[in-house]
């Protein structure tokens, strides 16, 4: 008896040691108004629905929403370093939304990001990136429209960081799961957009992902 007692001790220490346990920290969701929650209350914004998950899955991680309304890459870059004070373990950058609606240059909206990516890693060396895709329609032009598209993959390809391959998958066009506005998610909306990100930031987050 004692030594199957023994025994099922070391295939139990066996099992702890090499098991791939999430490594815990802190999330940052970089974005715009879709990130922020514009017309729901913040509870109900998708940053607030992916940390109910993450408590329900016992997950060690905290997340923090800088999502600010109106925001392009460019406010994004310029507000970067007050943002990342703290030690950050997983972003995910979720901003290029205003850049299309603008009709900004596809280019600069990729260095602006690329650049954002950089000055994240620099001050967070082992941090995980996360990217998330964003489409415009194409009435902006389809020439536009698809360029606008590839940024998102080029730039998860180039970092080596995971994508979510379109932010407002299944939200997008869906009158009823839109504000308005028809831009805005609703409640409703968010919560398919957490599923959107969820699929992909899990697997960063138990380590089984980029």
């Amino acid at each position: 008896m004692r030594k199957l007692t023994r025994r099922i001790l070391v295939l139990s220490l066996f099992a702890l040691f090499f098991a791939a346990p999430a490594f815990g920290g802190t999330i940052l969701f970089l974005g715009d108004s879709l990130t922020a929650g514009f017309g729901v209350q913040q509870e109900q914004a998708y940053p607030a629905l992916i940390q109910q998950k993450i408590r329900e899955k016992n997950l060690p991680f905290d997340v923090i929403n800088a999502g600010v309304s109106g925001d392009t890459t460019a406010g994004g870059l310029a507000r970067l370093d007050w943002v990342v004070q703290k030690k950050i373990d997983v972003f995910v950058l979720a901003l290029g939304a205003n850049d299309g609606l603008r009709g900004l240059p596809v280019v600069q909206m990729k260095a602006n990001l690329q650049a954002i990516i950089d000055r994240v890693k620099a001050k967070n060396p082992t941090v995980k990136i996360v990217i998330a895709g964003i489409q415009m329609p194409p009435n902006l032009g389809g020439d536009y429209a698809a360029a606008f598209r590839q940024v998102f993959a080029d730039l998860a390809r180039e970092n080596k960081a995971a994508l979510i391959p379109f932010l407002l998958d299944g939200v997008g066009g869906h009158i009823d799961l839109n504000q308005a506005d028809h831009i805005h998610p609703t409640a409703a909306g968010h919560k398919v957009v957490a599923e959107n990100v969820w699929r992909v930031l899990e697997a960063v987050l138990t380590n089984t992902g980029s």
